[in-house]
């Protein structure tokens, strides 16, 4: 028995949740995301909830039971309260800025890096520059711009220079050291 699968999902004011063929479309007031309905799943709302249902006791659909679930959760969390990722840039003269609907970089290469935001996907850049966040209603397609924002720069582990998500600790090496 899945214990996450089996808990109903409430549908906050403001939310409208469409369950379609194949699909969950769900609208609120910070944008509209859809979730899947996964293989053997079956989906209903009433009385203000959301309720997942599986249709056999197989491991796998015990298993996609609390994804399925999960993944319908973030889809409302998203429409309601939106999810964000913070990124710092560690490095003598890195800095980002928005532009529309593209981040401008400065990473120390010869060149500006720039980056498209995706459909969905807004950004912001601190005064000072140096932290990124990123924000949207999707948190698959949040969490991969994030991880493709990193992937620019990638922090190294001796001085730790390079982009890296708010909270990641980087852990360090040490240098060469000096012959005596």
């Amino acid at each position: 028995m899945s214990r996450v699968g089996n808990k109903p999902i409430a549908i906050p004011k403001g939310v409208d949740v469409q369950v379609g063929a194949g699909s969950v479309q769900v609208k609120g007031p910070k944008g509209s995301t859809a979730a899947p309905i996964l293989a053997g799943m079956t989906v209903v709302t009433k009385d203000g909830k959301i309720q997942v249902s599986r249709g056999g006791e197989e491991k796998q659909q015990k298993a996609l039971h609390g994804l399925n679930r999960a993944l319908l959760m973030n889809a409302v969390l998203g429409v309601t309260e939106g999810y964000k990722k913070a990124l710092d840039l560690v490095g003598i003269g890195f800095k980002a800025e928005v532009k529309g609907k593209e981040i401008h970089f400065a990473l120390g290469f010869s060149h500006p890096v720039v980056f498209k935001l995706p459909e969905g996907i807004t950004a912001e850049v601190d005064p000072k520059q140096t932290r990124i966040t990123v924000k949207g209603v999707d948190k698959h397609l949040l969490g991969l711009t994030a991880a493709k924002i990193r992937g620019l720069r990638e922090p190294e582990p001796y001085k730790g220079k390079g982009i890296k998500y708010a909270n990641e600790i980087i852990r360090r090496k040490e240098g060469k050291t000096g012959a005596a």
